[in-house]
This record gives C-alpha cells, structure tokens and sequence, in this order.
C-alpha cells in the first residue's frame, strides 16, 4: 500500500449515532444515568447542520448504511473535512524568544489540570523548570534567548508523537497545514437516530466541531512533558498533526453558538460520536449543572446532552452515552467509539 493510501485510511474516522440538521427527533429507549442506571425515555434532538460553521464540511453531507460496534444496523450521515476549521487560520503556538508576550504565542493545560489554559509566553518558557519542579527544562538557548520550536515539516513529524525523536525533545511544537498531504480528508459517519448504550463506552475520539475541526480524545501529557516538549495549543485549544489536521483537546469558546433555543443554555460546540450535542460547561448565566459520568444531563429541550470539561482538564466528555459505529474491518466489539485512525491520533508513526 502506498504512503498516501495508509495515511488516507488512518485519517478515516468513524462515528456514530448523530442525528443531523434537526429533521430527526428520536425517543432513546433507556438513557443510562451517572450510575449505570436505565431512566425514562427523553427524546434526541439530533445535530443541526445548519450551525455548523460555513466550510465546515468538503462535500455535501449524505446517508449511508451502517453498523455500531455492539452490531445495530442503522443509517449515518457521512461528513467529509478537510482537517482545517472552518472560517479562521489556526495559531500561533509558540513564541520565539522568551520576552515575548501571550500575543505572541497559543495556550497549554495548566498543571493543576483544570481551569483555565495556561498562556504559552516566553517568561512561560523561561520558567518551565520552576513550573513543573524539574530542572532539566530547557526549550531555549540561553544565549540568544530564541524558543526552540519545530520549524518544519521533518521536525513536526519527528515531534508531534508519543515517542518524540530525541533531536526534537526540548521543543516547542508546532505543525502546519501545509504540512498535511495535498488529499488530506477525514471521513464521520454519524447515524441518523442516536442509540443509547447498554453501558457507557471509552472515549478516544469525541466527535466534531461546529468549525468541522476534530474533538479529540486526551493528548498523552505523560509523554509530551516526558519529552520535555510542550503540544502547543493555539488560544482556541487546539493544534495540528499529520493524521488529525487541526484538532481540538480543549474548548475556550472559539465554536459556541446558540442552539436557536433561547433558553440560556449553554452554547453548543459541536457533536458527539454518539450522536449526543456537547455543550460547554456553564450557561449564559455561569452556571453548571448536575452531570453524570459521561457529563451528561437530560432536558426537555435537547433530551440527552454533554457539558465539556474545564479547558485544562484534557477531556470533553466523561465516557459514551450512546453506540458508535463499528470500525471498518474490525470485530464486533472494536474501538466503541469508531476511530479507525491512531488512538488518540496523537501521533502515532506510520507504518512503512
């Protein structure tokens, strides 16, 4: 197989259970409640196309056949993207000198691991050692006071992985969309009607923004900080790899939008694997409201819903409400979240 089509065929992503453009309303036979428990049926509202961002798709959006991990047949919705959000260039990440301000650079988890995004500054790369209590931090030369950042596109793949090359450890990384391939695509499949689970299922990858960019399961910050390299965030929580494009770990606000309700709601950020909308954490007002594990609620409006993490806490959701489709050429009881690319896409290499 040729390096173009592996990559092509890593860069599939399989979801489900996402009913699009509000024209499907669903009654869920058992949503499950924060402890494992069936409750009474509430309705789906499914996604609305019309709030996703213009651009966000490549092709038009259309409706296949497909089957969920756990084997239901069902129909999907396939959304095709180009790896770009919609409407916006991404960036910056990383400063270049260590007098530059938070202007000059992106954001990245705080060590608390919750909160806010921490802004990515010189005096933040100056004083990474003291950050995280380990003087061997170094991602700059302290003659010239230049941040060392992966400045290519070698550098950016050698970087952006579990396993950083050890000539890329003690960087500031950032890629480009110019590095993707020149047919860079991502496929979801999403089913018409969402399905609630029998049990919860693991997330790796989330779902989709409003802007058509990826929510994406945890970034591995073990092995990031290991390498003594920071994943750098633009301000909207997000950065690039060769097999995810753009994608988000965070959300600061960049997709919200109201979801036509007019209730002070939360504002949507996008969708779910499962079909389920993912709200952000607190309403017009700042407030949140009670969730169960997966952080989900129900209402009379939206039916069963997410409510995002904190940006720093490197999740969205808790864990799947509902089925997600089966992965191309797996067995039944394959990744329940459909992601035929890498695990968390952060960056595993690519097989020659």
């Amino acid at each position: 197989m040729m390096l173009s089509e592996r990559r092509s065929l890593m860069s599939t992503i399989a979801f489900s259970a996402v009913a699009l453009s509000g024209c499907n309303d669903s009654s869920p036979e058992s949503p499950v409640e924060g402890n494992g428990t069936a409750k009474q049926a509430t309705i789906s509202r499914g996604v609305d196309l019309s709030l996703f961002a213009q651009g966000a798709f490549s092709q038009a959006p259309k409706i296949v056949d497909c089957e969920t991990a756990e084997g239901t047949a069902t129909t999907c919705y396939e959304l095709a993207t180009s790896g770009a959000p919609a409407g916006r260039e991404p960036g910056p990440f990383c400063p270049r000198t260590t007098r530059d301000g938070a202007e000059a650079g992106g954001a990245w988890f705080s060590k608390e691991g919750n909160g806010d995004l921490v802004d990515i500054t010189g005096e933040f790369i100056l004083k990474l050692s003291d950050y995280y209590g380990d003087e061997n931090w170094l991602v700059y030369d302290a003659k010239t006071n230049k941040v060392r950042y992966t400045a290519t596109k070698e550098a950016c793949l050698g970087a952006a992985r579990p396993d950083v090359e050890a000539q890329y450890q003690q960087n500031c990384i950032e890629c480009e969309l110019s590095y993707l391939d020149d047919d860079f695509s991502l496929t979801y499949l999403i089913p018409v009607t969402p399905i609630p689970a029998d049990k919860p299922g693991r997330v790796r990858t989330v779902g989709i923004a409003l802007d058509g960019s990826e929510l994406a399961g945890p970034a591995p910050v073990d092995a990031i900080l290991g390498s003594y390299t920071i994943a750098a965030f633009d301000d909207c929580g997000g950065h690039i790899n060769a097999h995810q494009g753009y994608h988000y770990h965070s959300t600061t606000g960049c997709t919200d939008t109201s979801d036509k309700s007019d209730d002070g709601h939360a504002a949507l950020i996008g969708y779910a694997a499962d079909g389920y909308g993912i709200y952000a954490m607190k309403d017009a007002q700042g407030k949140e409201v009670p969730l169960d594990e997966c952080r989900g609620t129900t209402d009379d409006i939206r039916g069963y819903h997410y409510h995002a993490a904190s940006p720093s806490e490197n999740m969205f959701i808790g864990c799947m409400h509902g089925e997600t489709v089966r992965q191309a050429g797996a067995s039944a009881g394959g990744p329940p979240e459909g992601h035929q690319g890498p695990a968390d896409g952060e960056h595993l290499p690519v097989a020659e």
